[in-house]
């Protein structure tokens, strides 16, 4: 594949151009709607469709249709061939100059656990606290299982906390924090880190140590559920048993075989195709 580097590098060397850059990175394999990215970034229609324009002609993003919304991904290929571009022609592969810093990760020879793995969500009151509960079950031994919210409730959502009482789910144990109480030197390092709704995956956070492995496994949230008491409180099963079949598609693999290439691609895949994942 023929590279333009300059014109990649040139294309991000707008600022909020790469702001849509890695807004799009950090929810890959997502395709995300032009009005999602303008609310996001408090960029006018007309400022967002030249940007996008101007990525897309670098190849650097795609675009497709779906009904009446426009939505955007990264072009990964494209991507990965400008990095290596960088990495092979520039340092000329040279690691011990030009690859990052990283701790040992579960893809690079970690023992079979237990492995440290935080869900993040904004409020941390229903689906990353359902995370939290169904992986301290499902992969009891060999995960220590961690959630917080960008923008915490008070207390975990009433509904969630029936849901999991009626799964026999011990409750005792969970609340909702802030991410700030993770971010710390005392913070466990994690291995995994999966945001489960839109609006955390588009905050700008900082880099986690150790580069985990992370991914996307987005889900409508329940505690925007309008109607009956019964009619929310079916909003919220669904959202359980969506990240049930979720996180024991997780607990399934053969997560100290696979290379970390590998297991980054499973766990997109994860959040792509199993039941839940919202269109």
């Amino acid at each position: 594949m023929e590279i333009d580097a300059p014109s990649h590098l040139a294309t991000l060397g707008h600022p909020q151009r790469l702001a849509i850059f890695r807004l799009l990175m950090r929810r890959f394999p997502d395709r995300v709607a032009a009005g999602e990215l303008a609310q996001t970034l408090s960029l006018k229609s007309s400022t967002l469709s030249a940007y996008l324009a101007a990525l897309s002609q670098a190849g650097l993003i795609t675009q497709e249709r779906v009904g009446t919304s426009l939505r955007y991904a990264i072009n990964m290929p494209e991507v990965r061939a400008t990095l290596g571009y960088l990495f092979l022609d520039c340092c000329r592969g040279r690691p011990d100059l030009c690859a990052p810093a990283t701790a040992p990760g579960p893809a690079q020879g970690t023992p079979e656990g237990p492995y440290n793995v935080l869900f993040i969500c904004t409020g941390n009151s229903a689906r990353s606290i359902f995370a939290e509960a169904l992986l301290r079950r499902e992969g009891a031994g060999r995960f220590n299982v961690y959630s917080a919210g960008t923008q915490p409730s008070a207390r975990p959502n009433p509904y969630a906390l029936e849901v999991l009482s009626q799964d026999q789910h011990d409750i005792s144990h969970l609340r909702s924090k802030h991410i700030a109480e993770l971010q710390t030197a005392a913070a466990p390092p994690f291995d995994f880190v999966f945001t489960v709704c839109n609006q955390a995956a588009n905050e700008d956070c900082p880099a986690w140590p150790g580069q985990p492995v992370s991914a996307h496994w987005g889900l409508p949230d329940p505690v925007a559920a309008t109607g009956t008491e019964a009619e929310k409180s079916l909003a919220f099963r669904q959202t359980y048993a969506a990240l049930q079949n979720r996180i024991r598609a997780f607990t399934a693999l053969p997560l100290a075989s696979l290379d970390r290439i590998s297991l980054q691609n499973a766990v997109d895949e994860i959040g792509r195709t199993t039941p839940g994942h919202p269109t």
